[in-house]
């Protein structure tokens, strides 16, 4: 195999590339900018514009991938639904422009995409389900999956996830785990949510789901996320109660407080039946994986 990563520089990218650091696997990893991955070597690393077609083209011919893992995206649901037409050019734009080329390469296209594709009416979702997105982000990621789907010829695999955590090198965002662990010990007044409710990915048992794909040549949908839903508070309360830290300066809200442009599912979660039979895969409980950050 021969691996490109998009996205390289974000948690899920570092994370993929650490894991093939430590594989015979060849793999070429690319973001927007500068590597600001100290662990990728720079010679594992180019500069590629997903929204640039003659950039895609040049470093397919130059390194002439088999596996394509697409984790580059506009991700910041808020800015999504301010920018609709950014969102549209990053999030379904590049997935045309890299699908074709991969179709043009025989190379498999694996796309990373959301449990926000869903309306978060029922919750524990498998991959059947339909979609019914409630944002421009939910939207962008529903026709995205849409393109590699009904791409005549395209190899591809679709990786669904839920609140990507862990930690990296240079990160341009924090994630809700990270951040609320660092609030805690500082003594920050927290409000936090009880009315939305995730099943938290860590991000080393998603990058192995994803090569895991590659590796077995797998197709089609896929839901990889962490094995227990809960509240947004409660993940809080979890993280409090994991390193001995007071809950006392943490007070609960609701959703509708908080006034963010873009509407969120309430209820996700995934039912990983399919990912645990066809992959092996197995995540690690929420306080295995705080003990690692």
């Amino acid at each position: 195999m021969r691996i490109l990563i998009t996205g390289s520089n974000g948690l899920l990218g570092q994370k993929i590339v650490s894991q093939l650091l430590r594989s015979d696997i060849v793999f070429l990893a690319t973001s927007l900018g500068q590597n600001r991955n100290q662990d990728c070597p720079t010679e594992f690393y180019t500069q590629m514009d997903i929204c640039n077609v003659l950039e895609i083209v040049d470093v397919f011919a130059a390194f002439k991938p088999t596996h394509v893992i697409h984790t580059a995206a506009m991700t910041n649901v808020d800015t999504c639904e301010l920018d609709p037409e950014s969102c549209q050019k990053v999030n379904v734009g590049s997935v045309q422009l890299l699908a074709e080329q991969c179709i043009q390469s025989d190379c498999h296209f694996q796309l990373l995409s959301t449990d926000f594709v869903f309306d978060g009416l029922t919750g524990n979702y498998n991959e059947e389900d339909k979609p019914n997105p409630l944002s421009v982000y939910a939207t962008s990621k529903v026709q995205a999956e849409a393109i590699v789907q009904q791409l005549p010829a395209l190899n591809y695999s679709i990786v669904r996830t839920i609140i990507v955590y862990g930690t990296g090198n240079n990160l341009s965002r924090s994630n809700i785990v990270v951040w609320a662990k660092e609030a805690l010990m500082n003594g920050q007044e927290l409000t936090i949510i009880d009315d939305q409710f995730r099943a938290p990915t860590w991000a080393d048992d998603l990058a192995w789901a994803c090569l895991r794909i590659c590796e077995l040549n797998e197709n089609g949908i896929f839901h990889i996320a962490g094995p227990e839903t809960m509240s947004i508070f409660h993940l809080v309360e979890r993280i409090a109660q994991f390193y001995g830290l007071p809950m006392s300066q943490v007070k609960r809200t609701d959703s509708s407080t908080l006034n963010q442009p873009a509407k969120r599912p309430p209820k996700t979660g995934f039912n990983l039946s399919k990912a645990h039979a066809r992959l092996g895969y197995a995540p690690k409980k929420f306080e295995e994986t705080l003990g690692l950050l």
